[in-house]
């Protein structure tokens, strides 16, 4: 089986109504500014999915940092994947710095069949992660219904990009390192925490947290997957395209050519995420 942890849909009406949604959210209008940045729709993913050969992926939502088009966001998402027949994974989208209406989302998510909680960007939506109110009820959230947090992580080097900026490495480590009991996931090969690997007390992150490869041929060298397996291990590695920004086809061929061996390419691929996911198996 292959997984796409990582992918972008949109409701038809972000797409037909563009302009509106750039003005009313900064962080799309930074991200969707341009003309030629693409906007998915479930139809485009289900035919990507088959050029690709990819079983399953992991629609996300995106960080509206309006409360109201989180809503709209995961209506569309929940809609899609009950359409797809179990192709299409949900996680959904809020904005914990709303208080109790975001946690109120999470759970009507959670029982319409949501996995998980994500993209998340707290910078983009005005709230801190760690040590604060709002990630310590986002974790609160999850624990309650079993939801994954999928989180992107900022590397703090490289070159500008936009959509690079939404939560600074270092914050997601402290939030991640005091929750033991939840699933997450850092984006982005987690901002490049796989590489402080000989920090004291990163080793035991490692086996609790996952990375996905979302962008990663935008940000990496082509070995990267294997110097993040020799790292975290190839157990905590996760394929994620980004789609549309980057195709399915082209992640999984690189993948196969960054430096794994066949087993690791296996768990890689999808084996991880269908153990997380728990595909298959009955809630």
């Amino acid at each position: 089986m292959i997984v796409d942890f990582h992918t972008h849909i949109f409701p038809p009406e972000v797409r037909e109504r563009r302009e509106e949604y750039l003005r009313r959210d900064p962080t799309f209008a930074e991200m969707y500014g341009d003309p030629k940045a693409v906007i998915a729709s479930l139809d485009d993913r289900l035919r990507s999915m088959e050029q690709a050969g990819v079983d399953v992926s992991v629609a996300l939502g995106f960080a509206w940092a309006d409360h109201e088009l989180c809503l709209r966001h995961n209506d569309y998402l929940l809609e899609a994947a009950a359409m797809s027949r179990g192709r299409i994974v949900p996680f959904c989208t809020i904005n914990p710095a709303v208080g109790e209406a975001a946690a109120r989302e999470a759970a009507r998510c959670a029982a319409a069949g949501a996995r998980g909680l994500g993209e998340l960007r707290p910078e983009s939506q005005g709230w801190s992660l760690a040590d604060s109110d709002e990630g310590q009820n986002l974790a609160t959230v999850a624990r309650e219904h079993g939801l994954i947090l999928l989180f992107h992580v900022t590397e703090p080097v490289g070159h500008d990009y936009p959509g690079k900026r939404g939560l600074p490495v270092d914050q997601f480590y402290r939030f991640a390192s005091r929750q033991e009991d939840i699933a997450i996931v850092g984006a982005h090969l987690g901002g490049g925490l796989p590489f402080s690997a000989e920090t004291p007390g990163l080793r035991r992150l490692f086996h609790r947290v996952y990375f996905d490869t979302a962008a990663a041929p935008y940000l990496y060298e082509p070995d990267v997957y294997g110097r993040v397996a020799a790292h975290a291990g190839a157990e905590r590695i996760l394929m994620g395209s980004d789609f549309p920004l980057i195709a399915q086809v082209r992640q999984i061929e690189a993948v196969r050519r960054g430096g794994l061996d066949e087993k690791a390419q296996r768990l890689v691929l999808g084996a991880n995420a269908e153990r997380l996911l728990k595909l298959g198996r009955e809630q």
